[in-house]
């Protein structure tokens, strides 16, 4: 099995602390509200509410591709706005990759924040991994980061 591991890094108009609270620590209540055709729900399905070792089910609505996906929290950093978390399952099944080990970091940046994300791709063996084989997956969760910027950006009192 080898590992194709893809990073990205943009800027937000929106406090590291708010991006962190609703995407990571408040996602369950924040996402399938602003993304309610999208998303149908996000709940925790095992574990310790969000914390570390908690399992979290996201549940796409009827017009996605896929209808659902298992994270599971693998390390957590409150204080510096930090998440490892892990693709176990989904209804998808997966030809190339096992699972898939993400890494996001808020960090402040001009009255923003600035994001770190990091994409490990565990892939099966003598599988191939080109960029195109991800970039649908990677072009989805810029667009639910810009959303939710927005949304956290023209409801100032969210997550603050």
């Amino acid at each position: 099995m080898g590992v194709v591991t893809y990073s990205q890094e943009f800027t937000c108009a929106v406090a590291p602390s708010r991006k962190f609270k609703a995407l990571i620590l408040d996602s369950h209540n924040i996402i399938p509200k602003i993304v309610p055709r999208g998303i149908k729900s996000v709940e925790f399905i095992e574990g310790d509410y969000g914390g570390v070792g908690s399992i979290k089910q996201t549940n796409f609505g009827e017009s996605a591709h896929i209808k659902y996906t298992k994270h599971k929290i693998d390390a957590l950093d409150v204080e510096n706005f930090y998440c490892k978390y892990t693709l176990i399952e989904s209804d998808i099944k997966f030809d190339k990759i096992k699972f898939i080990v993400y890494e996001v970091k808020f960090a402040s940046a001009n009255d923003g924040c600035v994001c770190k994300m990091t994409s490990e791709y565990h892939v099966e063996e003598g599988a191939e991994l080109k960029e195109d084989d991800i970039k649908q997956g990677k072009d989805r969760a810029m667009g639910l980061f810009k959303t939710v910027e927005e949304y956290l950006l023209a409801n100032p009192v969210v997550c603050a």
